[in-house]
């Protein structure tokens, strides 16, 4: 009896130790090995379990550890990542933190619910801090502050227009007339990146002769996005990263991660921009005197009487007005407004043990560079972040923005309306301004009065836009060995979007023909994605770790564009019911896609990691929707500096890693139907049958790629260099076929052709001085492309541009899918190549004493060439700044348009540019509780090029977007980026910022 009371009792003893140990609290302070100052933030957590906590402002942390644990992970952003083992008697942990120069530690996403560190990954993916997004100068749009940070990117700005409007393409060519842009992806979120025209074509005729593509020149939707909320930017070049996300990412993927909150004290930062915006280059005009002013009407040879009189009608007109002191610059006078930049930025992040949340408001204000045009958003985003338990948690993201942009009218036209092609042929002593009681005279020289029209008429997007979503995680099963995770994912995409052009009646161009134009759009889009996986990670030793991952995804897309054309409006009104004469346009289109993966990564002592997985997706896009496509990837690392015994003390990371998959880039929509188009006869309703016939066997097009390279890091992450080579294959590209006219159609979407892209990518990162007053880091990247037509099945022919004769894209098998042919004499010659020879970006960061900051971006690119139709315009309307310069014995205006040399017109669009430069101070302060800091900044942007192009931006495109086509044949194109049509010219920006810490 008394042995068992006392095995009771010791059995009693021995569990209460064993709940002390529970119970125990570990407590510490962490600070940084090289300065000693505390770091507040950094992340503390029990391995293969949800339980952690963050060190406060004072870097002081306490964390409850769970029976059995042994180790704790200790990890922050720019730091190495630790582990400590406990003991069941020692309950103070101070630690200190060593800098990750290399970002060897640094997290990245490879699949859909995992992740690795850097130092174990095996492909090549661009990584982009909140830091360098907007930190040093922050830009006018999401779009255009990824210019230059991204190696294998090619970014171009569409125009200058307010609201931005950029296309990128990733590592070449991924489709011609398919969606040649990323997958963007906000937590989760799929996020639309359409640009929807506005129906201008109605008024320009853009699209009347020449190139059918779209030249409204409208916005990308993912410059909504405000830049200041992002936290982290993750970009998966290749189909081996990119697999996961299956038939939309042939094109890459972005995955965008925004702030969220951390527990601890309530945050609030108020940041405030004020600055203001430029034209960068202006191109010039002619000086004209009385004898070539006298040449437009025709030569001094000329006999007719007519011409004659009217050179003398020339010559009096251009003395009269110089005598009277108005000779007037015309494109300083419309693209010569300095615009103002208002910016304000108020964030509020804070939480505690169970709930973060992260609060922000944005108001952004930009005055543009032609006066009555410029951009404006508001945007509210609302992060929060919830515990129900040690195993359950959910987040939920918001985000609501209101966008205007008022954008001009710029770009090609066929009917001489636009600012810059009515310019083209308006001499300077012409005056076009208003008298006294605001009348403004006829242009002779033009089909309209460029100051008229961009005083009368408007061109405005609004957008009105939610994107929401939740994620779910809950923490199935945890041990010591494993632990398994269910992922639920879901998100919504909705916006309005109202376009609105109006053409008063009175404009010149408007008061004989139309008698006004009120062109209103209204596009309701709707984009959702579910989905669920399950992750378990295996770790049977310390030297070995499994984790498999299985998921299923679901996306639905519902888009509604409905354009209504009104002409011969009643004076003063903008109502379309206040007018004569309406049509009305719609287009709808719905997809539904979903898919399966399975994914397996195997980590072996830490140094190698294989990686495979499948995905399988099916689209109402494709000829048979109930079909499965397979997305196979693999990879593989090998970390040679994490072996045992490894010498090398100076080398502290060396990886060869080898990497390969598949994605897919579903067909158009409606190009497996055959179309169906209203018509009226005699006042009676019918439909005609479309003239593009659809294909019920129409498939995705697929990418596939192998991807090798090279990382190594030495001198303690000082040095360290990322060398990547790729090879990428399209296969089954989509084309349009010219059917014969005895078959009823003239055109029909065939998959027919392949493409191959190869290039390197280069990355050094430096950290030349690392003192405790001064720190200078750098980063050097360097990257090509080359792309080629591997198989094509119809004959070669031109895409895009606008004819043999001004130099246009030449599909050609054996070819490079980007070259440029044109007529030369009689001949159709190869004349140039819009794909630059290569990039190079060159980033530096100088700190000194902690408080001042230095930092800029120069991006230079290396060839690829332009088709410069802006100067081809002006040299035909005599106009041109070096019009009557000498070459070969004639006016070089003469000269070039009377060549018979399309390659004239083709023009290397190599320039330098700072990109980004800012200097920032952060003050000092002392015995101050309210506030914790301030910041005082200047910064600029684009403010400094060195180019020989002779544009407005050597950077432009009037056809770079991939426009959302709504009719079944017109749409952009992926190959027609480097078109240079008179657009809304490129500006640069200068900024002075305050910033203040509560």
């Amino acid at each position: 009896m008394h042995l068992q009371k006392f095995s009771l009792l010791l059995l009693f003893c021995l569990f209460s130790t064993y709940a002390l140990f529970a119970q125990q609290n570990v407590t510490g302070q962490i600070r940084d090995a090289k300065t000693g100052q505390v770091v507040p933030g950094v992340t503390i957590r029990v391995p293969n379990t949800s339980r952690g906590t963050m060190s406060d402002a004072n870097g002081k942390y306490s964390i409850a550890v769970p029976p059995g644990t042994t180790t704790l992970v200790i990890s922050s952003t720019g730091y190495k990542t630790q582990s400590i083992r406990l003991t069941a008697n020692q309950a103070v942990f101070n630690l200190t933190l060593e800098e990750d120069l290399a970002h060897l530690d640094e997290v990245v996403v490879t699949g859909a619910a995992t992740s690795i560190k850097r130092s174990n990954l095996a492909n090549a993916v661009a990584t982009i801090s909140a830091n360098q997004l907007s930190g040093v100068a922050p830009a006018q749009t999401f779009d255009a502050a990824l210019s230059g940070k991204v190696p294998g990117a090619l970014v171009s700005a569409n125009s200058g227009a307010p609201g931005g409007g950029f296309t990128v393409k990733l590592r070449g060519i991924t489709s011609v007339f398919g969606n040649s842009q990323p997958l963007y992806v906000v937590d989760g979120i799929f996020f639309n990146n359409s640009s929807i025209p506005a129906g201008l074509n109605d008024v320009t005729g853009a699209a009347t002769a020449g190139n059918p593509n779209n030249q409204d020149n409208p916005s990308s939707r993912i410059a909504d996005l405000n830049p200041t909320d992002i936290e982290n930017i993750e970009i998966l070049k290749g189909a081996s990263a990119a697999a996961m996300y299956g038939a939309k990412a042939a094109a890459g993927v972005v995955i965008i991660t925004t702030k969220k909150g951390k527990s601890g004290k309530t945050k609030v930062s108020l940041n405030q921009e004020l600055g203001f915006v430029k034209v960068r280059h202006l191109m010039g005009v002619r000086s004209f005197t009385a004898e070539t002013a006298a040449d437009l009407a025709g030569s001094a040879d000329n006999t007719d009487p007519a011409v004659i009189a009217k050179r003398e009608a020339y010559k009096t007109q251009f003395t009269e007005a110089q005598n009277a002191g108005k000779i007037f610059d015309y494109e300083k006078e419309l693209f010569g407004q300095t615009g103002q930049v208002l910016n304000t930025n108020l964030a509020i992040s804070g939480g505690g043990d169970k709930t973060t949340f992260y609060l922000s408001g944005n108001r952004r204000q930009e005055d543009g560079i032609v006066k009555g045009t410029g951009y404006f958003n508001n945007s509210v985003r609302l992060n929060i972040d919830h515990k129900l338990s040690d195993r359950v948690s959910f987040g939920v993201t918001t985000n609501y923005i209101y966008s205007s942009s008022v954008r001009g009218l710029t770009n090609n036209d066929n009917n001489g309306v636009s600012y810059g092609v009515a310019l083209s042929s308006t001499p300077s002593f012409v005056d076009l301004h208003p008298n006294a009681l605001g009348e403004y005279p006829r242009n002779p020289f033009a089909a309209s009065n460029p100051l008229e029209t961009r005083d009368k008429m408007t061109n405005n997007e609004t957008t009105n836009r939610f994107v929401g979503g939740g994620n779910l995680e809950v923490h199935l099963q945890q041990s010591e060995r494993s632990h398994t995770r269910f992922i639920g994912r879901g998100g919504i995409d909705f916006f309005n979007y109202k376009t609105m052009a109006l053409f008063p009646r009175d404009l010149q161009f408007e008061e004989n023909s139309n008698k006004g134009h009120s062109i209103q759009g209204n596009t309701n889009n709707t984009n959702t994605n579910l989905g669920g996986f399950l992750a378990n990670t295996f770790t049977p030793s310390p030297a070995v770790s499994l984790t498999s991952t299985v998921g299923a995804t679901l996306e639905t897309g519902y888009f509604d564009n409905i354009v209504t054309v009104a002409t011969n409006i009643v004076a003063g009104q903008s109502n379309v019911d206040a007018s004569a004469n309406t049509t009305t346009r719609q287009f709808r289109s719905k997809f539904r896609d979903n898919g399966i993966f399975i994914q397996e990564d195997l980590s072996l002592i830490d140094a190698l990691t294989l990686s495979g997985g499948v995905r399988f997706d099916r689209s109402t896009n494709n000829g048979d929707y109930k079909k499965y496509y397979v997305y196979p990837k693999g990879a593989f690392s090998f970390n040679f500096a994490k072996l045992k015994g490894w010498s090398f003390d100076n080398i502290d990371n060396l990886k060869i890693r080898a990497a390969y998959g598949q994605s897919g880039n579903v067909p158009p929509y409606s190009s497996k139907f055959t179309g169906m188009l209203g018509s009226n006869i005699g006042g009676l309703p019918g439909v005609l049958v479309d003239n593009l016939q659809g294909n019920p066997d129409i498939k995705p097009e697929t990418q596939e790629e192998f991807e090798t390279g090279l990382d190594i890091s030495v001198l303690n992450g000082r040095i360290s260099l990322e060398a990547t080579y790729y090879n990428k294959r399209i296969q089954d590209v989509l084309l349009r076929h010219s059917l014969p006219g005895s078959s009823g159609y003239a055109a029909e979407w065939k998959n027919s052709g392949d493409l191959k892209n190869q290039g390197v990518e280069l990355g050094l990162n430096l950290v030349p001085i690392n003192k405790a007053n001064i720190k200078w880091t750098a980063a050097i990247n360097w990257w090509f492309n080359r792309s080629k037509v591997t198989r094509l099945v119809i004959p070669p022919y031109a895409i895009g541009a606008f004819g043999n004769s001004l130099g246009t894209f030449y599909l050609e098998e054996g070819q490079p899918a980007t070259q440029i042919k044109g007529t030369v004499g009689s001949d159709l010659r190869l004349i140039g190549n819009s794909e630059p020879k290569f990039q190079m970006s060159f980033f530096n960061e100088v700190t000194l004493y902690k408080n001042w900051s230095l930092r800029f971006l120069v991006h230079w690119k290396k060839g690829g060439d332009n088709i410069n139709l802006t100067q081809l315009l002006t040299d035909a309307g005599a106009t041109s700044f070096d019009y009557d310069d000498i070459i070969n014995g004639q006016k070089a205006g003469v000269y070039r348009l009377g060549a018979g040399d399309a390659s004239i017109y083709v023009q290397d669009a190599s320039y330098v540019r700072v990109r980004e430069i800012g200097l920032y101070y952060n003050i000092p302060l002392k015995n101050t509780k309210a506030i914790s800091g301030v910041r005082l900044g200047v910064s600029a942007n684009n403010f400094f090029t060195w180019t020989h192009y002779v544009g407005y931006d050597p950077e432009v495109s009037n056809f770079g977007s991939n426009t959302i086509s709504t009719s079944s044949s017109r749409g952009s194109n992926g190959l027609s980026t480097g078109v240079d049509v008179m657009p809304f010219p490129a500006s640069k920006r200068a900024s002075f910022h305050i910033g203040v810490d509560f």
